[in-house]
């Protein structure tokens, strides 16, 4: 890794902090070491009066902090784990730094410090921290100004996952001081409660990877039971905290066309329009990103198998939403792209917003809901009630759910999650190179298929002598699975697994060519060679136009886990 030497001193810093707890004190400065150096001091920086615990070393501590939040967990536990001998060696002889007490602020002191110009500071828990320098660098880019000059924890609050240890350990490298008991009780008295608080509940099977904001799948055990996916275990991406509705005032508004802001009812919608139904398949970027992380560890939630589900979806057609409101030749002449924006806002007012090209929306064969039911029923919380938006084949984040706006215009939105997310890159590409400008946004999703059954690590009794496989296998854009190759020797030898695109004794009609939104469940049986103590399972998927995956992961590692499409892999046991 480019900044390992850098790296390798976080980590002692970290060792010794756990080592000795009396060292991480609010009222005593950390000890930093550097190669080998140590020092330990308040001093005086830049020009806003303020005293600030500074490393001799700090411009490239800046460069490891960078390393640490592109994914150098791994470095740093290695460093930390070896750190361990060198404590025991060396602690002895470790020199004592003189101490002294942090400053104390004023809120009014810190709210002063709200720009670049004047210095950022935050507080978080009672302690003041000057993050200035660390601004730049903040992969969340420069919304972590929202924060700048009071607390943190409103904004934490919303993306939980800040609340882990190693971020706390960067934050803890800022610190300045520490709020008067004053300040700290009014800042207290005055923080909103938790946005949370009224979410939806949720089926207890499910297996959650992030809780505030909700973000769980299904057991792989039961993620192909079903061709239609129960709503309540169909798995949950939320961005945000699920907003709470009344569809009777609830507006729909619409931008960019000839009559100005159309405003349309739920009614408006449901009776104006013919009610459209499609079954397909939903699928978040980061599905599987878990076999990434066994690489390198990358940026997101740790998605096993389960961040895709199938289910039927009615509402009406975007495209004659638009056209009745005026869409047009003049309109499709001058726009690009259709913009949406969701109800689910953080409490800055910012709003949850993606966007799809425009000739994916208005396609008659695109089939794009406006859509307000799930499996027929009303959508659920969770899934975007009353409206969302179903964009089939394109991947979960543009599905944007609570669907408050829709603007016809010739740009991308400029939403977060649209311009400095969900994008694909080299894996050589890391945080401190990449630059999210140059790399599309992910539309269409590659061919993808996962083992459902058996599950890893299970020792199989296999007297009957054959072993039974099942799974799911689904492509983006419409195009069709067409074939399922299954191995139990490590890809060696290959067997054609049974599709189905119904659940057992049904017949559906085969779906229009560039129109296979749905998913498609396989299974097989294959005969079990003799003596056999270990088999390991691989399946992979072949669409339409003869797309397959890949063999591995680390060719396709990316620094934010995304389109993880290898070929999957289950080890299991054999008993006799």
């Amino acid at each position: 890794m480019q900044h390992l030497k850098h790296c390798q001193g976080l980590a002692q810093v970290f060792l010794i902090r756990s080592q000795s707890s009396r060292l991480s004190k609010s009222i005593i400065p950390s000890l930093s070491v550097w190669d080998g150096n140590i020092s330990s001091r308040w001093r005086s920086t830049g020009g806003h009066g303020r005293q600030k615990y500074f490393n001799d070393r700090l411009p490239k501590f800046r460069f490891a902090l960078a390393g640490l939040l592109a994914g150098s967990g791994a470095v740093l536990a290695y460093k930390l784990q070896q750190g361990k001998v060198q404590w025991a060696a060396t602690s002895a002889e470790l020199p004592v730094a003189e101490t002294s007490t942090p400053p104390i602020y004023t809120l009014e002191e810190v709210t002063k410090h709200r720009s670049l110009d004047n210095g950022v500071w935050v507080t978080y828990k009672g302690d003041v921290y000057d993050i200035t320098e660390f601004v730049a660098i903040h992969p969340g880019g420069d919304k972590i100004l929202l924060a700048a000059g009071g607390a943190l924890e409103p904004y934490w609050a919303l993306y939980a996952v800040h609340q882990q240890e190693h971020v706390l350990e960067i934050l803890s490298k800022y610190k300045i001081g520490v709020l008067n008991p004053e300040s700290y009780k009014k800042q207290e008295s005055a923080n909103p409660s938790d946005p949370y608080s009224a979410e939806p509940t949720r089926h207890p099977a499910l297996q959650i990877n992030s809780l505030k904001p909700f973000n769980a799948e299904p057991p792989a055990s039961i993620l192909s039971d079903n061709y239609i996916t129960p709503s309540v275990i169909f798995f949950k991406r939320n961005h945000l905290p699920v907003p709470r509705l009344d569809p009777k005032t609830y507006k729909l508004e619409i931008e960019g066309l000839p009559d100005g802001v159309v405003s349309l009812s739920l009614s408006e919608l449901k009776s104006r329009f013919p009610k459209h139904t499609i079954t397909a398949t939903l699928q978040c970027a980061g599905n599987r990103r878990s076999e990434m992380n066994q690489v390198k560890q990358v940026k997101g939630l740790n998605w096993g198998i389960g961040a895709i589900s199938n289910a039927t979806w009615s509402g009406a057609r975007l495209r004659d939403v638009l056209v009745y409101y005026g869409f047009g030749p003049e309109v499709e002449a001058k726009a690009k792209h259709v913009q949406f924006e969701g109800l689910d806002r953080d409490v800055t007012g910012s709003a949850y917003g993606a966007s799809i090209p425009l000739n994916k929306a208005v396609s008659e064969e695109s089939d794009v809901l406006l859509a307000y039911e799930m499996n027929g029923e009303d959508l659920p919380p969770d899934h975007g009630y009353p409206v969302r938006v179903v964009v089939p084949g394109v991947v979960g984040a543009r599905n944007v759910k609570w669907l408050g706006k829709i603007v016809v215009s010739d740009e991308e939105s400029k939403s977060h999650w649209q311009q400095n997310d969900y994008k694909g890159f080299s894996p050589g590409t890391d945080w401190d190179t990449v630059d999210f400008k140059s790399a599309p946004a992910i539309q269409e999703l590659p061919i993808q298929s996962a083992i459902t059954h058996p599950a890893e690590g299970t020792s199989l009794d296999l007297s009957d002598k054959e072993l039974t496989v099942k799974g799911y296998a689904w492509s983006g854009g419409g195009r069709e699975v067409v074939r399922v190759d299954v191995s139990i020797d490590g890809g060696k030898t290959w067997h054609v697994a049974k599709l189905r695109s119904s659940d057992t004794g049904q017949h559906p009609v085969p779906p229009p060519p560039g129109r296979a939104w749905a998913w498609k469940l396989w299974e097989i049986d294959i005969p079990v060679p003799h003596r056999a103590q270990e088999l390991e399972i691989v399946c992979k998927a072949v669409d339409n136009s003869y797309n397959t995956q890949p063999d591995t992961v680390a060719p396709i590692w990316n620094l934010r886990g995304v389109l993880s499409n290898a070929w999957h892999r289950v080890k299991v046991k054999v008993s006799v």
